[in-house]
């Protein structure tokens, strides 16, 4: 049993004033976190610097009060971990040399992944050391999927071309790529709920990209084979998933995944998900992150929308997607205000 309302929610309880945590809680926003980044160096430095990223992770906490904290760190320090180069150039987000072919994926290993991912193991114990009893402590990892098209792609996207042309011309090679991704995360989940982490998430940002059939296998299939891994190791540890722009495949996302929470994005209908995914687990978002950035009386009407529909089930408010980095301070602490008072 737990008093933290976050985990509460997680297990399936109805509460009055739902729980709050935002994806990007910690970021460029803050002036605190951009003092910090300038003190770091470099991003990758400030992942890797326990104390620096622990700092990171307990700032909106202190600042704003949410109901839980979620590691700071990024999602493609698995692929570095397995021995892909990664580095990030400033005004241009993360470059890697693309993995594409069978030739270029056996250059890749598990040997070795935990001693390079240990600062983020220490980060998770710093952070839950400084937690309340009433504060949670999310862990997370990105979706196999989305971390392949980095991978395959050799940064960010508009098509992935490259990777849906080797998923669908050799999806056995490809499904190698993707397993080997799946047996990281596991591990690396595994190992942040060893160190403290009391709920993980899934970060399947582009599973837009996929239609039905290879969504089922590249983005269903490895999050159930994650979540059912987790559950046998750490049973009492519940995994939310968020396929960004799932659409209507949220529903058999919910279903097939075994997730414990759905995170929505913004474009989801509150409707539609109160009746085809709240009756099946816990439901997480999903204003959108412009409304954050517009703020005043069209975030709290919104606010009070969200809230009013998710109100009879299993809820935790959250963004459709991570805070943008103009957003100012003061309309976060009133979106903290308006969703514990719009009961």
């Amino acid at each position: 049993m737990t008093s933290k309302p976050f985990l509460c929610a997680l297990t399936g309880d109805v509460q009055a004033v739902p729980p709050i945590w935002l994806m990007r809680q910690a970021g460029r926003y803050l002036p605190e976190y951009r003092a910090l980044r300038a003190e770091a160096g470099s991003f990758l430095d400030l992942c890797y610097d326990p104390v620096r990223a622990a700092d990171v992770t307990l700032q909106p906490i202190r600042r704003f009060g949410f109901d839980a904290a979620i590691l700071f760190a990024d999602i493609l320090l698995i692929p570095q971990a397995l021995g892909q180069d990664l580095r990030f150039a400033e005004g241009e987000g993360p470059i890697l040399d693309p993995i594409r072919d069978g030739q270029a994926l056996a250059g890749l290993a598990m040997d070795g992944l935990h001693d390079r991912l240990e600062p983020i193991y220490e980060t998770v114990e710093r952070v839950r050391g400084h937690l309340d009893s009433k504060t949670a402590l999310i862990g997370f990892a990105g979706a196999p999927w989305t971390v392949a098209t980095y991978m395959v792609e050799g940064g960010g996207s508009r098509n992935f071309e490259n990777t849906k042309v080797w998923a669908f011309r050799d999806p056995e090679e490809f499904g190698r790529l993707i397993d080997l991704i799946t047996e990281a995360t596991i591990a690396y989940l595994a190992r942040q709920i060893d160190a403290g982490a009391e709920a993980v998430q899934l970060f399947d940002t582009w599973a837009s990209a996929l239609p039905e059939t290879a969504f089922a296998r590249w983005c269903i299939e490895p999050a159930h084979r994650i979540v059912a891994a987790l559950r046998e190791s750490h049973p009492d540890v519940p995994v939310i998933g968020f396929p960004r722009g799932a659409g209507l495949a949220l529903a058999d996302y919910a279903a097939r995944t075994g997730v414990q929470a759905v995170g929505l994005d913004s474009a989801v209908p509150v409707g539609w998900a109160r009746q085809a995914i709240q009756n099946q687990c816990t439901v997480q978002g999903n204003l959108d992150p412009l409304m954050l950035v517009a703020g005043g009386t069209a975030m709290t009407n919104e606010i009070r929308r969200i809230v009013s529909a998710f109100k009879d089930g299993p809820f935790v408010f959250n963004l459709g997607h991570g805070i943008l980095p103009h957003t100012p301070p003061e309309h976060v602490a009133a979106l903290v205000d308006a969703v514990r008072s719009a009961p």
